[in-house]
């Protein structure tokens, strides 16, 4: 009994002290973001600065903060 009144006392505890940071405001893409013409999101995902897109083509676009292309790089073809 003492030991499951510890796991929900953890748990609890757990949740408290995680929970607030994953409240937090989700990254978002930068307004002037624009995809080249003929391309469409399969996948993005987010760093400290950049955002980075791959398009059902198989290219992998890399975006600055401000919205702009920094790396276009080739994935592969396409499925």
């Amino acid at each position: 009994m003492l030991c499951m009144i510890g796991g929900v006392i953890a748990v609890v505890w757990l949740l408290v002290t995680r929970l607030p940071a994953a409240l937090e405001a989700p990254p978002r893409l930068p307004d002037d973001l624009r995809l080249p013409a003929g391309e469409t999101a399969a996948a993005v995902t987010f760093g400290e600065g950049w955002s980075a897109i791959v398009t059902r083509t198989g290219r992998i676009l890399i975006f600055d903060a401000a919205g702009a292309v920094t790396q276009d790089i080739a994935a592969g073809a396409a499925p």
